[in-house]
């Protein structure tokens, strides 16, 4: 536990306070002139002229009517001078003004005051502002610098001279935080790096300080001869910058604490999982187990653990399928599956590595932890989906070992989409679906266990993972933004839930209930037709054709909200050309050659179909930078009669294909923006509010009664 004392070198960074040494101008002046030079008109100053005023305020420039309009120098007596445009008498359009100290603004100026877009700097402290004014005060987008070789600075929104809104801030230290601010503190959902800590933290923020649900990163310096980082982990709550209240520690020797917080400490009731796969469950105190005997209350994964032969790292939980196989057959079941999991573990590492990063930006020492949400697209790529099961009912399959320190939250927990999930973790899950699935095929077969993962993993999951289905993952970049949208989103899929489903220790949803979800939000219309959207939600069954066939089958969050991208893509298109390219694009991806014919006939039958305005038929495609380089290896360079060059023609063919893909993300990504700000966000929120309104009424009604 070494690694605690350095918490408490984590303090806030020193905050710039609010005027950040920013130089303000004096109230207008009542001007009075005593001298004059310069030329006139009708008795009038008009033209160029040069003007000593009373207190010995100078302006030289030009004069229209009498008053200063156009470009012009004034200059006060106490040495504050304005260089610019001049509106009746008032500085108003571009300008320059300089104080007696050599601080200076140029920029936009409305009624002598720093109003629109402009720059700052200070003379003394070296502070430099660019950006948006309002009245004299920062406001809008803008960035400060606060030292001379703009290595501390701060950027994004501000209001009435205040850090708030979203923005990033670079301190002298290098530590760097990215997020949200509320009154100059970073304040909402936002990600600090300490740089000399080898900290991180990327969450939830309350005046300065971590507050609220979020996950800390300590990045360990590698050991002598090591090629890899380790990290220590927590994910969980915070207090006042303090781990408090329930989460999970991943320690980097391969040990995890689930259960409770106080002040930093394990407090209350926990889950300690040694690397070796010992497990203590009970109380602690003060970072400390409670218990007279230790040992007594140590239990095993398994009762042979320590024969494993994959090594405390992949130490596999299979019990509730190990209990399926007579008592005198399971050390041999089990042995052979471990060697099953032996002859594959590469691609399994490889495959465990590429689903961990999908959705996932940055990670301060290049490593991913898998969750659920990518998991359920591993298993959707691979099309487990297609034998008869759902996602939902592996989720039961597999219900036993997700770690929980009760019962209550086993429940809570069963779909959650966010729960991690380590390779060993992995692998078991792998055996268990791999189990429920094949062992009616191969129930005659000597080693059942290790013949239906082998099945699984030679038929289903080596050849299809990795190849990216579905409508948030296929794009990486795409995915990233889209994720920002998932929390809110979960939220609305918890309330549906709870509104539709039948089972007490459950939280699905079926299709049929989310037609009426969309149904109930009136977002059904000429574009998003009951067809249209049945389309959309059947697109990835195993009976795409058949519209019908998957209305009571219950989906999971990542099939929710993937119907909701898709649904953006129809109810928000963006520009008809480029959408001609999206459609060039996915035609010229290998696995999805076949889609411009699949579409082209889904086109006939909608031309005939009874509802004529369901536009062409949605496919769910997938689209990969291996499947570009396939095609691109396949093309015939033109010959030299038809260019000098024949390897330019190839170069041109890769560089389009990239502007198109990079375009077709951008359009995607406005399409969904447009699609949960304008339509279903507060299409949601109107509805909440019609209920509300209606069990008032109904309450009322019973009290009149």
């Amino acid at each position: 536990m070494a690694m605690m004392t350095e918490e408490s070198k984590l303090v806030a960074e020193t905050e710039q306070p609010e005027n950040d040494n920013i130089s303000h101008l004096p109230a207008l002046i009542r001007l009075e002139v005593r001298r004059y030079e310069g030329e006139t008109c009708e008795g009038q100053y008009h033209g160029e002229g040069f003007a000593l005023f009373k207190g010995d305020h100078i302006y030289k420039g030009m004069f229209s009517k009498g008053l200063m309009k156009g470009f012009g120098v004034f200059t006060e007596a106490s040495g504050l001078k304005y260089e610019g445009e001049f509106v009746c008498n008032m500085p108003m359009g571009q300008g320059t003004f300089t104080w007696p100290d050599g601080s200076t603004y140029t920029g936009e100026i409305h009624r002598g005051t720093r109003h629109g877009m402009g720059t700052y700097k200070c003379a003394k402290s070296g502070v430099c502002y660019i950006g948006q004014w309002y009245q004299g005060k920062r406001h809008g987008k803008g960035i400060v610098y606060y030292s001379g070789d703009q290595t501390s600075w701060y950027k994004g929104d501000w209001v009435m001279n205040n850090r708030e809104g979203w923005g990033e801030r670079c301190y002298p230290s290098g530590n760097f935080y990215s997020g949200e601010w509320k009154n100059n503190l970073r304040h909402g959902e936002g990600t600090m790096t300490w740089q000399e800590l080898r900290q991180q933290y990327l969450g939830e923020w309350e005046e300065g300080v971590q507050h609220g649900r979020g996950t800390h990163v300590w990045i360990l310096r590698r050991t002598y001869e090591s090629h890899f980082s380790q990290s220590n982990r927590y994910k969980g709550d915070f207090f006042q910058g303090q781990r408090h209240g329930e989460g999970i520690f991943y320690y980097a020797g391969g040990a995890i604490y689930e259960g409770w917080w106080k002040k930093n400490e394990k407090h209350g009731q926990g889950k300690f999982t040694f690397k070796d796969g010992r497990v203590f469950q009970g109380e602690f105190l003060d970072d400390r187990m409670m218990t007279p005997d230790i040992k007594t209350l140590y239990t095993f994964f398994r009762s042979d653990s320590g024969s494993s032969i994959l090594g405390p790292d992949k130490a596999l939980n299979i019990e509730c399928v190990l209990e399926k196989v007579p008592e005198s057959k399971r050390d041999t079941e089990s042995k052979q599956v471990q060697f099953v999991v032996l002859q594959h573990e590469v691609q399994l590492r490889y495959i465990y590595d590429f689903y961990s990063r999908l959705g996932s930006s940055q990670s301060p020492d290049n490593t991913f932890l898998l969750y659920r949400l990518p998991f359920w697209r591993l298993l959707k790529d691979s099309n487990i989906h297609h034998h008869g099961v759902t996602l939902t009912q592996i989720d039961h399959f597999i219900r036993g070992k997700i770690l929980t320190t009760n019962y209550s939250t086993l429940i809570r927990k069963i779909h959650f989409p966010f729960t991690p999930i380590l390779f060993r973790t992995l692998l078991s899950y792998l055996v268990i679906v791999a189990y429920f699935i094949y062992s009616k095929d191969v129930e005659s077969q000597e080693n059942v266990l290790a013949t239906c993962l082998s099945k699984l993993l030679i038929e289903d999951i080596l050849p299809n993972a990795q190849n990216v289905k579905g409508f948030l993952f296929r794009q990486p970049d795409f995915a990233v933004v889209a994720m920002k949208y998932m929390k809110k989103c979960w939220g609305i899929y918890q309330v549906f839930c709870r509104l539709r489903t039948t089972h007490k220790d459950d939280v699905t949803m079926t299709c049929r209930h989310l037609l009426w979800m969309f149904k109930d939000l009136c977002l059904l219309d000429q574009k998003m037709t009951t067809a249209r959207l049945l389309e959309i939600i059947a697109a990835e069954t195993s009976e795409p054709e058949n519209l019908t066939a998957c209305l009571d089958l219950e989906i999971t969050f990542l099939e929710f909200f993937e119907v909701l991208l898709g649904c953006a893509e129809v109810k928000c298109p963006q520009d008809s050309d480029v959408e001609g390219d999206r459609s060039l694009h996915k035609c010229d991806s290998k696995g999805e050659s076949d889609l411009c014919e699949v579409e082209a006939r889904e086109r006939e039958i909608q031309t005939n179909s009874h509802d004529q305005s369901v536009s062409p038929s949605f496919q769910m495609g997938h689209s990969t930078d291996q499947d570009l380089v396939r095609v691109e290896d396949h093309e015939t360079p033109q010959s030299t009669e038809e260019t000098e060059e024949p390897g330019h023609q190839v170069k041109d063919t890769k560089t389009s294909r990239m502007e198109i893909k990079d375009r077709e993300v951008t359009l995607r990504t406005q399409e969904m923006h447009q699609f949960f700000n304008n339509h279903f966000f507060p299409a949601f929120e109107h509805h909440q509010l019609t209920v509300e309104e209606k069990l008032l009424q109904d309450q009322r009604c019973k009290k009149t009664q």
